[in-house]
């Protein structure tokens, strides 16, 4: 099954979708080169980085999923290779 690096941007404004947000991460868990989560308390809003290398079709539903939840805001972008 060919594969795609992509990153998944992902802004928390809504800070009860962390567990939501979680769950759905750890479903794409084997997928997931690396995670960077920064908590802006300031802005009181959560900035987390998510690396995949996965067939488009999952990176695309873990997408999905993550913008369906009220308050997360999310942007995907592939690598051309």
């Amino acid at each position: 099954m060919e594969t795609r690096i992509a990153h998944i941007g992902i802004i928390v404004e809504n800070l009860d979708a962390t567990e939501q947000i979680n769950r759905i991460l750890h479903e794409a868990g084997e997928y997931i080169v690396g995670r960077m989560g920064i908590p802006y308390r300031e802005k009181k809003v959560s900035v987390i980085s998510i690396v995949m290398d996965a067939p488009e079709k999952i990176t695309a539903a873990i997408s999905g999923k993550l913008g369906m939840l009220e308050g997360v805001a999310v942007k995907t972008v592939y690598a051309k290779v």
